[in-house]
C-alpha cells in the first residue's frame, strides 16, 4: 500500500514551521526490514545500541532484538511472559535496559542477550520511559503510582514522589543543566528533579501550560531547552530551565501530537498520529 505523508520540521529558535517535502512510503527514500522479526511481534521503543546496531523491545512478541544496519535481525525473549515491554535506552554500562510496564519491572539485557530483572519496589508501578543521566544511573517514570525513580547498573532502586497526586507522569529525559525532566500528562505540569544527585527534590511548572493540555513527549533541544508535545491542544512548547515556557500551534487541527526528538539538523520532530504526518 503506498501512502503519502507531508514532512514539516519545527524550528528550535522561534517554533516556525516549514514543509520539507511529501514523502510516499513503499517507492524510494526509505527501507523496511522484516525478516527475522516475529509477526504481530508489535516493534515498540527503539535506540542506538553500544555494539552499533539497532535494538528494539517487541511489545507483544515480548522480545528485545537487534539488527544490522543491513537488516540481520537477531531476537532474545524476555524471561518474563507477557512484560509489557516499550521503551529502551542504552546504558552506560554497555547493556540496554528497558521498562516492563505490565509486570513493574526493569530488565537489562547484554548484546549477546542475557537478561537480568529487577522488581520495582512499589507494586503496579507501570514503569515507562527511561533515560541516561550523568550519575551514570537509569531513570524512568512510574506513571500509575506517580513516582519517579532511578537504577543503579548494579540494581539498586531509588524512587521519589511527585508533588502532584495523581500526575502520570512519563517521557522523562536528561536536560542539558543536569536535572531530570519529565511530563506530567494528568495535570497539565513539567516536572524537573535536582541536578546529578541522588537526592532529588522535584520541582513542577504549570504556568504558560495550556490547561488540560495532555503534555506527552519530551526531548532535550539542541538550544539547551525542553521541548514537548501537548497532545490535547495540538501545540508543540518549549521550557527553559528557569521554568519559562512559549507554546506553539501546530498547522494541522486535532493532530494528536505525540512523540517528540531533537533531529541532526538541530530542529524538532514529532508525530502526528491522526495528522497522519510528521512536523
Amino acid at each position: 500500500m503506498v501512502s503519502s505523508y507531508v514532512i514539516e520540521k519545527a524550528s528550535s529558535s522561534n517554533g516556525s514551521y516549514s514543509t520539507l517535502a511529501t514523502v510516499t512510503l513503499g517507492v524510494s527514500g526509505f527501507t523496511e526490514f522484516s525478516s527475522g522479526i516475529t509477526a504481530s511481534s508489535q516493534p515498540f521503543g527503539i535506540t542506538t545500541g553500544p555494539d552499533g546496531n539497532v535494538c528494539f523491545v517487541e511489545n507483544s512478541g515480548n522480545k528485545v532484538a537487534k539488527m544490522t544496519t543491513s537488516g540481520a535481525v537477531t531476537e532474545y525473549s524476555i524471561p518474563t511472559a507477557s512484560s509489557g515491554s516499550e521503551q529502551i535506552a542504552a546504558g552506560p554500562d554497555g547493556n540496554l535496559w528497558f521498562c516492563e510496564r505490565s509486570v513493574g519491572k526493569i530488565g537489562k539485557v547484554t548484546t549477546s542477550g542475557t537478561f537480568t530483572e529487577y522488581t520495582v519496589p512499589t507494586a503496579n508501578s507501570q514503569p515507562q520511559s527511561i533515560a541516561v543521566n550523568a550519575d551514570g544511573n537509569l531513570w524512568f517514570a512510574e506513571n500509575n503510582t506517580n513516582k519517579i525513580a532511578n537504577i543503579t547498573t548494579t540494581g539498586t532502586f531509588t524512587e521519589y514522589t511527585v508533588p502532584t497526586a495523581s500526575s502520570g507522569p512519563k517521557g522523562i529525559v536528561a536536560g542539558a543543566d543536569g536535572r531530570m525532566w519529565f511530563v506530567e500528562t494528568n495535570t497539565a505540569k513539567v516536572g524537573a528533579t535536582t541536578p546529578y544527585y541522588d537526592t532529588a527534590t522535584i520541582t513542577e511548572y504549570s504556568t504558560g501550560i495550556t490547561a488540560s493540555s495532555q503534555p506527552t513527549g519530551l526531548t532535550a533541544g539542541a538550544d539547551g531547552n525542553l521541548w514537548f508535545t501537548e497532545q490535547e491542544s495540538n501545540k508543540i512548547a518549549r521550557i527553559t530551565a528557569a521554568g519559562t515556557v512559549t507554546e506553539f500551534s501546530v498547522p494541522t487541527a486535532s493532530s494528536q501530537l505525540n512523540k517528540i526528538v531533537t533531529g541532526p539538523d538541530g530542529n524538532l520532530w514529532f508525530t502526528e498520529q491522526t495528522g497522519n504526518r510528521i512536523g
